[in-house]
C-alpha cells in the first residue's frame, strides 16, 4: 500500500513517518497543497492521509484535483478539528474516513488495515480456484465446501494474492502484509507462511514463479 501523507506539521509528519515507515509502508510526503496535487498527478496512491489545516489552503481542496480512475485512492482526513460539522463535510465533500488528533498510531494502522481488506474484496468478492473458494468481503475460506480456519497472517497474505489473482506478487510486497503483524518479518517468515498455507489449502494453489515471487494458480 503506498500512502500520501498530507502534512504540515513537520514534528508530526516526521512521527508518522518513522511510525509506517516501520510498518513497512512506502509513504511519501506532502507538506502543502501544491506539493500534494504535484505528488497525485504522477503517483497512484492506495490511501491518502490528509490534513485540512494546510499553508496553502483547505486540505479537502486536493480532492477535486484527484485522477479519474477505476481504483480511486482511500481518503483519511487527519486533523485537529473535532466538531461534528467538520466531520460531516469533510466526509460530504468525498473523504472516506475522519480521524481526529492527537490518535493513538495504532488505531491508524488498525484504519490501514481495514482499508486494504475493503480495497480486496471490493477487487473480488468471491474467489473459486479448483475446490478452493476465498470469499474476501467475508473472510471465509473453503475446500471442497468445508471451511478451512486461517490465522490473521495467513489471511494477510492469501488477501493480497487473492485481490490481484492473475498478478505475481514480489517477496517484497508479500512481506509488506506479513510486516503489518509483525516488524522482524524476514524472506524465511514468508516462506514458512506460503508452506502453511499450500498444507491447509492445498499445495497446487499458489505458485512459485522463478526469479519474481507467488502468485495463485491459474483457474
Amino acid at each position: 500500500m503506498r500512502i500520501l501523507l498530507v502534512e504540515d506539521d513537520a514534528a508530526l509528519a516526521q512521527a508518522v513517518l518513522g511510525y509506517l515507515h516501520s510498518k513497512q509502508f512506502k509513504v511519501d510526503l506532502a507538506p502543502d497543497l501544491a506539493t500534494a496535487r504535484a505528488l497525485v498527478a504522477v503517483t497512484h496512491y492506495a490511501t491518502i492521509l490528509l490534513d485540512l489545516n494546510l499553508p496553502d489552503g483547505d486540505g479537502l481542496e486536493l480532492l477535486q484535483h484527484l485522477p479519474r480512475r477505476n481504483d480511486p485512492p482511500t481518503v483519511v482526513v487527519v486533523t485537529a478539528r473535532d466538531q461534528v460539522s467538520d466531520r460531516i463535510r469533510g466526509l460530504d465533500t468525498g473523504a472516506d474516513d475522519y480521524l481526529v488528533k492527537p490518535y493513538d498510531p495504532e488505531e491508524l494502522l488498525a484504519r490501514l488495515r481495514a482499508i486494504e481488506r475493503r480495497r480486496s474484496a471490493q477487487a473480488s468478492p468471491v474467489l473459486q480456484r479448483g475446490p478452493v473458494s476465498i470469499d474476501l468481503a467475508r473472510e471465509v475460506v473453503k475446500v471442497h465446501s468445508l471451511p478451512v480456519v486461517l490465522t490473521p497472517k495467513e489471511w494477510a497474505l492469501l488477501r493480497v494474492l487473492a485481490s490481484r489473482p492473475e498478478q505475481t506478487f514480489t517477496r517484497e510486497r508479500l512481506l509488506e502484509a506479513l510486516y503489518q503483524w509483525d516488524s522482524t518479518s524476514d524472506s524465511n517468515t514468508l516462506e514458512v507462511f506460503i508452506s502453511r498455507l499450500r498444507r491447509k489449502l492445498g499445495s497446487p494453489l499458489i505458485q512459485t514463479v522463478r526469479g519474481t515471487g507467488y502468485r495463485l494458480a491459474v483457474a
